[in-house]
């Protein structure tokens, strides 16, 4: 079965993740012919101040905007 993994920052309503989390699967669906039941999906949500770019956290990138 295929897993698909999405990892994000949080802020994110439970209704848009639901939204991802179909479209997702319709994609792949239709990408490979899998049947849906067959489509894993989940998501991840990582912390701002766990999550870096060059060395900076997006936590340390957001305070300085």
């Amino acid at each position: 079965m295929p897993l698909i993994h999405v990892q994000q920052t949080p802020g994110k309503t439970a209704e848009q993740k639901a939204e991802l989390v179909r479209e997702l699967t319709d994609a792949y669906v239709k990408a490979t012919g899998s049947k849906p039941e067959s489509v894993w999906v989940t998501v991840q949500e990582i912390a701002p101040d766990s999550w870096s770019i060059a060395g900076e956290t997006l936590a340390a990138r957001a305070a300085r905007r």
